[in-house]
C-alpha cells in the first residue's frame, strides 16, 4: 500500500549534522503521521519523533528535542529529520515509518508502514 525509503545516514564525529530523508510512495493520501524511530544493536525500538501530515503537530522524546528537528514537504511524500549536535548514544538505525490513523504516535506497533532503515553512526 505503502512503501518508504530513507536515506542520508553516515559516519560523522560527535557534535556533526546530519538528514535523514525519508519518501513515500504508493498510496501516500493514506498516510495520516509520519514518524522516526531508532534501533541499537541488542536495544528495543525507540521512539524518536513524529509529524502529523498536516504539519500541525510534533512529538519528540526528551533525549532529542534539542538537537533534532522533523519536518515534512508534503509535495514530495518526504520526511526529514534534521539531527544536530550528534552524540556517540545517537548511534542506531534509524527507521523511518507511517500510519494510517491516528494512533499512540510513541508506540512503534502501532505503525502500519516501516522503512528498511539508514545506519546513523557517531564516533567520539
Amino acid at each position: 500500500q505503502v512503501q518508504l525509503v530513507e536515506s542520508g545516514g553516515g559516519l560523522v564525529q560527535a557534535g556533526d549534522s546530519l538528514r535523514l530523508s525519508c519518501t513515500a510512495s504508493g498510496r501516500t493520501f493514506s498516510i495520516y503521521a509520519m514518524g522516526w524511530f531508532r534501533q541499537a544493536p541488542g536495544k528495543e525500538r525507540d521512539f524518536v519523533t513524529a509529524i502529523s501530515w498536516s504539519g500541525a503537530r510534533t512529538y519528540y522524546a526528551d533525549s532529542v528535542k534539542d538537537r533534532f528537528t522533523i519536518s515534512r514537504d508534503n509535495a514530495k511524500n518526504t520526511v526529514y529529520l534534521q539531527m544536530n549536535s550528534l552524540k556517540p548514544e545517537d548511534t542506531a538505525v534509524y527507521y523511518c515509518a507511517a500510519t494510517r490513523r491516528n494512533t499512540n504516535y510513541l508506540v512503534h506497533n502501532d505503525y502500519d508502514y516501516w522503512g528498511q532503515g539508514t545506519q546513523v553512526t557517531v564516533s567520539s
